[in-house]
Parts: structure tokens; C-alpha cells; sequence
């Protein structure tokens, strides 16, 4: 006789459209990119489907290795990885997640790539070539003569993996190799180094510590050459077919993004040209920096929709104590507060998106609000995803700590985002520095929030605490991390306010800017509409 019956499981979160989330389509249309809707709801179905889960589960299971000999023994520096991967990568290629947004001339483009990167997230390790693919267009600018030959590339829809001529391929991938053992983020301390050739070229010569994905075509990088640290572009194959001498040493066992290869690589007087002024070298990488932090917020916001969807969709099937979880009123102060941060982030990561659009377009003020948003949302946000994920987590009791729920592997993964692209101390500091050297960002930061003046009695005592703040030289350095989270919160607050859903814009100034404000998720105040919050957070499966 059978022992037990299985009864009160969740059944799989499949089968729903992953787009359907009224923060992001609402965020999508006020950025200039509904144009883009019926684009994006079709790849929210893909990535609610049971084939992307399970692309995305067999991507994680079988990771990339590495191959550096033949069976002959020729060096060959290969990184091989499971069909699932290459899946995954084609569809992100071909909806446009990548670079293609530089090649399309419609208001929105970049936000309508935004959202399609928060959307297709089956696994999260495969975004990283895909980030920097976008990335890496207007840096490769600062040398029009490679950015004719290459963009065109970058840009196309086409994924076609392997290590053959650029130039000879249908579609590009990008990398970036910056840090070096000794330095880390200060990338001026690198030893790497450039000697210039007479046909214009360079040879690098040194070992870089982390180069994320490794098997990309090309590589921005950084060097000293004779009048200091340069940027460059490497390709992994020659013109002539020859490999480029950049040796994979190892791939680095970490603890999440686990289907995502990063590598240990040595120049070996790996052939490289110059991309901008001789010694510019930071100045020239930081517009791929500044568009890779600004997926860091994407991702992490995507990564905190996934966690927040999950927990609902548990708590609408289990029961417990004779009622369902999401019946049960603790647990709903805990949804709806997941809900909230979820909601937020989303918000602020839209609206980064739009800036960037606009910037790119030459709009002077956006672009002195994106500097300054852009480096406390990747703070802020960040910070926000791990805290969130283990909460998440709970939700699903012993059945979260489970691999098979999905829930270790996006756990795994939260932490990454802060680290990527400069730490916490790193974004926090490049915010003081914006708020020092230039005067029309912090005006065109206050300009943003004071569009939400007098809503909110709350957010607007929550403004003047930040002008106070920012107003005391005292120890501002010290306190760097506090003055960014105040920056943060009246900006996520600002934004609700007035664009986001009264129930949520409500809940968040009560916890996140009221005097009534716990530490844990799940301590939002009493007269909260949780059900308006949860609705939000809860997918249809068909």
C-alpha cells in the first residue's frame, strides 16, 4: 500500500508572463518605451515558461569549464559551456538585450532594453556578457576607427559563439579585464603593461585578476602605457586567425553566477589598440562602467521581483494552521513589505533607465540627475537584494533551503551586484565626489524630488532631513554610507509618490521614511492595504 498521499504542495511557478508586473509596464510607458510592450510581454512569456526554468536550472548544474591544451597539446584557451547556456544566450542576443539599443534611433530604446533585461532572468549568470556587450559601445566611441570596424557587430542580433576572426562573425560579445591581485578597484594601481608598436598597436604584458566572461570576442582593458594607465581593446583572435597570446590561467570557483565563467588571464604580449588618450584610461572605461552599475540595479531589482513572486505564489497554495499563508495576517505584513522594496526598486530602476535614454541623447540635466542616481541606486539597491532574498527564502520554509525551489540559487547569487563594478564604499564615495565637483547634480537631484513636494508629510520631513545632511561638512566621509541611503529612500519615496500605487507609496514613506519604522521585513504598521500590495505581487499561472 502506498505510505502517503502528496497533497499541499505549491505547484511550479510556470506558465505566467514574467512581464506582467504593473510597476515595470506603468515604468515603461512613462520612460517614452511603450512602443515596446507587445516585444516585451512576448519575451515575459518565454521567461515564465517551463523551458526557460529548466535552461536555467541546467545552466547552474553543469557550469563552464575550462579547456587551455588540445589533445595535442597546442594552447587553446577554451571555455566550453552546456547547450542550456548557448539557449539562453541566444534569446537575450536576439531580443536585443545586448548592445542593439545603440543601433536603434527610437526615443526609449534604452529602456526598452532595461526592461527586457529585468524580464529574461531564468539564470542570472548569463546577463554578465550580455551587460557588457551593451557596455561597451560608447567607451569603444573614444576610438571611432574600431567602433566603425566593430559596432555593427556588437549591435547584431545574431549569436554566433566560438573563437574565430571578429570580423569574420555575425554577432559580437563583449568583455572587460580590469583589476589586477594588488589593487582590485584601484585600477591606478595596476602593473599591467603597454608597450606601443610602429604599426600602432600595443603589447600587453601582465596578469589581470578577474576578466569576466572570458570567452567574449573582444576585451576593454587597462594598462600602463608610457604616459600612464590606458584603455584597450583586445581581441581573443587576431586578424590573421592566430589566437591573441591572452592565456586563461583558471576559472574562479564563486559562490554564485555560477554559470558565468570569470577567468584569471595573462597578457603575454597579447597584441591591443588604444582606445582614447594615452593615460585617460579611467575617464575612458567609466562610460562602460557607468552602464554595467546601471544593470547592477536592474539585476538586482529583477532578482528582488523574482524572490517576492515566488513567496506569493507559495503562500496563495500552502496551507498551514487550517489556512492558506496568504490569508494568514503575519505572513501578509511580510509579503507586502517584500512587495514594497520590490516595487521601489523597480521604480528608481525605470526611471535610471530613462535617464540614460535621454543622456544619450544629449539632455544636459538628465544627464547631471544620472550621474548622482545612478551611483546611489547602485549602492542602495544593491544593498538591498540579499536581505531581501533570504526573507524571500523564508517564505518558503524548509522548502526554500532546498535547490530544487530555485530559491538557494537566487540567494547565491543577491550578493553579487553590490560587489560588481565597486563595492558599497566605492559606489557610496563616488557620490560625495559627484555632490563635491559638480553643483548641477545635486541641483538636478532636489529638482527630481522636489516634483513630490508636499504629498507627504512624511517624505518632505525626510527631504529636509537630507538638505541637513548634506549641508555638515563634519565627517561627511564617515557617514558617506548613511547620506547615500538618505538619498536613496527620498528618491525611491519621491518616485512612489508620484508615480507608483498609493497603497504602496503609502507603506513605503510609513517604514521606510515614518517614525514607525521596524528593522526586519514584515514590520510595515498597522492600516496598510496589504491585499492592493499583494495583488500586485501575486502571478497569474495559467
Amino acid at each position: 500500500m502506498a505510505t502517503h498521499e502528496v497533497f499541499n504542495q505549491v505547484p511550479p511557478l510556470v506558465g505566467h508572463d514574467v512581464a506582467d508586473d504593473p510597476a515595470l509596464l506603468a515604468g515603461l510607458a512613462r520612460e517614452g518605451a511603450e512602443w515596446a510592450t507587445a516585444d516585451l510581454r512576448e519575451l515575459g512569456r518565454l521567461a515564465g515558461g517551463e523551458a526557460a526554468a529548466e535552461h536555467g536550472r541546467l545552466a547552474n548544474e553543469h557550469p563552464p569549464t575550462l579547456r587551455t591544451h588540445d589533445r595535442y597539446g597546442r594552447r587553446v584557451d577554451e571555455v566550453e559551456f552546456h547547450p542550456s547556456w548557448h539557449e539562453l544566450m541566444r534569446t537575450a542576443v536576439g531580443h536585443g538585450l545586448h548592445a542593439a539599443p545603440w543601433a536603434d534611433p527610437r526615443v526609449g530604446a534604452h529602456v526598452a532594453r532595461a526592461a527586457k533585461f529585468y524580464t529574461w532572468r531564468p539564470d542570472a549568470g548569463h546577463g554578465c556578457p550580455i551587460s557588457m556587450t551593451y557596455a561597451v559601445v560608447p567607451a569603444l566611441r573614444h576610438a571611432p576607427e574600431l567602433a566603425d570596424r566593430y559596432e555593427p557587430l556588437l549591435t547584431a542580433r545574431v549569436y554566433d559563439f566560438g573563437l574565430r576572426e571578429p570580423l569574420g562573425k555575425r554577432g559580437l560579445l563583449a568583455g572587460m579585464s580590469m583589476t589586477e591581485k594588488q589593487g582590485g578597484s584601484d585600477v591606478r594601481a595596476n602593473t599591467t603593461a603597454a608597450r606601443p608598436q610602429a604599426d600602432g598597436s600595443y603589447r600587453l604584458v601582465g596578469h589581470k585578476w578577474f576578466t569576466s566572461a572570458p570567452m567574449s570576442d573582444l576585451f576593454l582593458t587597462l594598462a600602463q602605457a608610457p604616459d600612464g594607465l590606458t584603455c584597450f581593446l583586445v581581441p581573443r583572435v587576431l586578424p590573421d586567425g592566430e589566437g591573441n597570446p591572452m592565456r586563461l590561467m583558471r576559472l574562479k570557483d564563486k559562490l554564485g553566477n555560477r554559470s558565468n565563467a570569470s577567468a584569471e588571464v595573462e597578457y603575454d604580449e597579447a597584441v591591443a589598440w588604444r582606445v582614447g588618450d594615452e593615460g585617460r584610461g579611467v575617464r575612458t572605461i567609466i562610460d562602460m562602467v557607468n552602464l554595467t552599475r546601471l544593470d547592477c540595479v536592474i539585476g538586482a531589482a529583477a532578482g528582488m521581483r523574482q524572490g517576492v513572486i515566488t513567496a506569493a505564489h507559495h503562500a496563495a497554495h500552502r496551507q498551514v494552521f487550517g489556512r492558506y499563508l496568504a490569508d494568514q495576517p503575519l505572513m501578509r505584513n511580510v509579503l507586502a513589505d517584500l512587495a514594497v522594496e520590490s516595487e521601489a526598486a523597480t521604480v528608481l530602476m525605470m526611471r535610471l533607465a530613462g535617464a540614460t535614454d535621454r543622456s544619450v541623447r544629449g539632455d544636459a540635466v538628465e544627464t547631471a540627475f544620472k550621474r548622482i542616481a545612478l551611483a546611489v541606486g547602485k549602492y542602495w539597491v544593491c544593498k538591498r537584494w540579499p536581505g531581501h532574498a533570504a526573507e524571500a527564502l523564508e517564505c518558503l520554509g524548509g522548502n526554500g533551503y532546498v535547490e530544487e525551489s530555485g530559491m538557494p540559487r537566487l540567494f547565491r547569487e543577491s550578493p553579487l551586484n553590490s560587489i560588481w563594478e565597486g563595492s558599497g564604499n566605492v559606489a557610496a564615495l563616488d557620490v560625495l565626489r559627484a555632490l563635491a565637483g559638480q553643483p548641477e547634480v545635486r541641483a538636478a537631484f532636489e529638482a527630481e524630488v522636489g516634483m513630490a513636494a508636499g504629498v507627504d508629510s512624511r517624505l518632505d520631513a525626510a527631504v529636509h532631513q537630507l538638505q541637513v545632511a548634506l549641508d555638515d561638512p563634519v565627517d561627511l566621509e564617515v557617514r558617506a554610507r548613511r547620506v547615500v541611503e538618505q538619498l536613496a529612500l527620498v528618491l525611491q519615496g519621491a518616485l512612489l509618490v508620484r508615480h507608483g500605487h498609493p497603497a504602496v507609496a503609502d507603506a513605503f514613506c510609513a517604514s521606510r521614511l515614518g517614525v514607525d519604522r521596524g528593522h526586519a521585513y514584515g514590520t510595515l504598521p498597522a492600516g496598510v492595504d496589504f491585499a492592493a500590495i499583494i495583488d500586485r505581487a501575486t502571478p497569474e499561472v495559467a
